[in-house]
């Protein structure tokens, strides 16, 4: 975060996280020690999982978290509609000394998280996990979001190259560069964007605009000329004029360059009927003795059109992916929250909480939590949510959170982890973070564990998430306590 954004990012919050803390600095409980998780309640674009990502920039965020004293000055300028300081000086001079303390668990990144399912359990003193709640929200939503949608393209892809090829589509700078991040973390080879490409190693492709053809008078004079300047990355657009026409300049340039060394390495079509197109293409090239040169394609593409052109029998094996993935534009947020589930006094005992809600998927669950998954070597079978202080015996209940009235019993022979790993210990980093390589070789391990039928786009087959039976049976009394209070007041 810091060799990005160089400057505090303290204010990377709302207003009302700096009001909570000043209320709680202000009536002393501050003191209080609590427990958050943030987690999502929707199933990011009707799939079964997300892909956990941003969990990098969240720990150099919480590492290099600070008030400066341009922040200071910013913070003690704001008033109240009575026209005095929102912020008292006594406050503001607690800020500058504030040193951000916490214990953070997390699943990694590239790690398949479910619905309800803690994706971060964050413990600390009061105002310090309270003013980690939109930052951390803003980190980790978005990336994850991005790459649970590169997941699902590479998947409708596979075996072929995805390339993104969203950046000048994306939400901003921040958005093109978290976006190249977590789109390699879903499963992308490579990215068109340069930064991206810089900071995280991620190798970048690209070839030519339709300006570079226009330029030039004669079209095969544009193939030649791109490919003599750039004998490395040879690959031709050929639709600006007519894709058919453009394939046979660019087949008798490939030919003659062949003789000189130079290898075309492919061609790409930004319109028109891609599978016909794409079969006629690979006609023409192997009838040329060009077998080797590949067929790309780009032009607003997603999982459901590439799976569409596959199942058509496009011989395209090179995409370019852009808006859709970059913007996760089908659902272009993750319903991400942060919510509390216990506080106690220093030293005391956890005081467990809960929100309740007309809605049931409103509702929170109190404790503090860890994921457990059961599995095979080759699958997934189901997650349990409970509480870190059960004491689990060999015959487990689950509560699936769909229905929890089925019930589920653990067969003692499933393998199984827990997903919550810690990363920090009282403000200190106790974690090594993997290479952003090996995060994506975690991902597509993850992504395989699900089968066929539970990753299918329309009506996936639901994978089971749940309870465990005393974490079920605590939140139920809590919930209907807290109905009884509401009535009788």
């Amino acid at each position: 975060m810091a060799d990005i954004y160089k400057d505090s990012l303290s204010l990377l919050t709302d207003l009302y996280q700096l009001t909570m803390a000043y209320g709680y600095w202000k009536t002393g409980l501050w003191q209080k020690e609590a427990v958050f998780h943030l987690f999502f309640r929707k199933r990011p674009f009707g799939g079964n999982f997300a892909i956990c990502a941003g969990l990098e920039q969240a720990v150099g965020f919480i590492q290099n978290f600070r008030f400066d004293e341009s922040d200071l000055a910013y913070i003690g300028s704001l008033k109240g509609s009575n026209e005095a300081p929102l912020f008292e000086q006594r406050f503001l001079d607690y800020l500058r000394s504030f040193k951000l303390t916490c214990n953070l668990d997390a699943m990694p990144e590239g790690t398949a998280a479910l619905a309800y399912e803690p994706l971060l359990r964050v413990q600390a003193p009061l105002i310090h996990a309270q003013l980690l709640e939109s930052p951390l929200l803003n980190l980790i939503n978005f990336q994850t979001l991005i790459a649970t949608k590169a997941a699902r393209v590479c998947y409708a892809a596979a075996p072929d190259h995805v390339v993104e090829f969203g950046m000048r589509r994306a939400q901003g700078v921040d958005g093109a560069i978290s976006a190249t991040r977590a789109a390699f973390i879903g499963g992308c080879l490579s990215t068109s964007h340069m930064l991206g490409g810089k900071l995280f190693g991620i190798p970048v492709k690209g070839t030519q605009a339709h300006s570079w053809v226009m330029v030039f008078d004669e079209e095969e004079e544009a193939f030649r000329v791109f490919a003599e300047a750039m004998p490395g990355n040879a690959l031709f657009l050929v639709d600006t004029y007519d894709s058919i026409e453009g394939t046979k300049k660019a087949i008798r340039v490939a030919l003659r360059l062949k003789k000189q060394g130079i290898h075309v390495l492919g061609l790409r079509l930004d319109s028109g009927d891609l599978t016909t197109l794409s079969i006629e293409i690979r006609r023409l090239l192997d009838e040329a003795g060009l077998s080797e040169i590949k067929i790309m394609a780009s032009n607003e593409l997603d999982e459901y059109l590439i799976s569409d052109l596959k199942h058509q029998g496009s011989l395209v094996t090179v995409w370019g992916v852009g808006t859709h993935l970059v913007t996760g534009k089908e659902q272009p947020a993750l319903d991400g929250v942060y919510k509390l589930a216990a506080v106690r006094d220093p030293g005391g005992k956890w005081q467990y909480k809960l929100k309740i809600s007309e809605k049931m998927s409103k509702m929170t669950d109190p404790g503090i939590l860890q994921v457990r998954r059961y599995e095979t070597k080759s699958e997934n079978l189901a997650d349990m949510i409970y509480d870190v202080d059960a004491h689990l015996g060999k015959a487990i209940e689950i509560h699936p959170i769909d229905d929890p009235m089925q019930k589920l019993s653990v067969d003692p022979q499933w393998n199984s982890r827990d997903l919550l790993i810690p990363i920090f210990r009282d403000g200190k980093l106790i974690s090594t973070l993997p290479s952003l390589q090996e995060i994506q070789t975690k991902s597509l391990q993850e992504q395989a564990h699900f089968p066929p039928s539970m990753r299918r786009f329309l009506h996936p087959e639901r994978y089971l998430v749940g309870y465990e039976k005393s974490l079920y049976e605590r939140k139920c009394r809590m919930v209907k306590s807290l109905i009884t209070k509401r009535e009788k007041s």
